[in-house]
């Protein structure tokens, strides 16, 4: 009775491995760095570190090794940032940027390995919004109040379109903009806080804008002076540079052009400050 063919390559795969790994390793070895014989380096974790490395990291990481960072299998470990970053008060007390202090997770804006020149700050509200809705959903049972801001956000997504009206995503419009960029509002709160109504999150201005025309007197619908405007400071400079001793400070129609603030009636551009 003959015995079975072997398969030519049961034999070619561990031979074609053992070759590269002969061709690679003086690589591997250049790549780690570092002088001392090739059993230091092949015993040093290192070698292995900066073998498996996606790329250098940022400025304020570089001393770091991965275990800093990482967890065996778990990858980015968030409560390892948190050793370093947790007491980071000019952080936590930004109107902007408190939200840190309730987020539990870091990797999905703050990207490493892009390089030293590379700040690890990357804002993506499409990634904070999925953040957001995974830890609504591993909240406590018993809490009836996220369970149902989550149920009904949840029945949203499955019925919304596409895009927003003013080109934000379904997840991105479920996003609280005002609890981030409330002292970013110039409209004072008199639009309400539905920011994405509007706006979209890669900038705050809006194409399709339209102003009212040059001859609108209706600007304090939307503007409000600056405070030097409720000072001596509007009667003595203000009124004499635009020629306009009268003036009422809610008339800015009376001054100013829709053009720009600066650009004042009769007299051009204007900026003293």
């Amino acid at each position: 009775m003959t015995s079975p063919a072997r398969s030519p390559w049961r034999l070619i795969l561990p031979l074609t491995f053992v070759f590269l790994l002969g061709l690679l390793l003086p690589v591997i070895l250049g790549h780690a760095g570092g002088g001392g014989s090739w059993n230091a380096q092949l015993t040093d974790p290192v070698t292995w570190q900066r073998l498996a490395s996606p790329g250098d990291l940022s400025t304020a990481h570089r001393e770091l090794d991965c275990a800093a960072c990482h967890s065996p299998v778990d990858g980015v470990d968030r409560n390892k940032c948190a050793t370093c970053h947790a007491n980071a008060s000019a952080l936590l007390q930004r109107q902007p940027t408190a939200f840190h202090a309730d987020v539990k997770s870091c990797a999905e804006c703050h990207l490493e390995h892009q390089g030293g020149d590379v700040p690890p700050v990357e804002m993506d509200h499409q990634s904070f919004a999925r953040i957001g809705l995974r830890e609504l959903k591993g909240i406590d049972g018993e809490d009836t109040e996220a369970a149902g801001r989550l149920g009904g956000i949840t029945a949203w997504l499955r019925v919304a379109p596409d895009r927003t009206s003013s080109g934000l995503t379904p997840q991105e419009a479920t996003l609280d903009c005002s609890r981030c960029h409330a002292n970013d509002d110039r409209h004072f709160d008199l639009f309400g806080f539905d920011c994405a109504a509007c706006h979209r999150t890669d900038a705050w201005t809006i194409p399709s804008f339209q102003h009212p025309p040059p001859s609108s007197r209706d600007c304090v619908q939307c503007h409000q002076a600056p405070p030097s405007h409720y000072m001596m400071h509007f009667q003595m400079v203000s009124r004499r540079v635009a020629n306009r001793p009268h003036a009422d400070v809610r008339q800015c129609f009376v001054c100013h052009q829709t053009t720009s603030w600066p650009d004042i009636r009769g007299v051009g551009w204007y900026k003293h400050h």
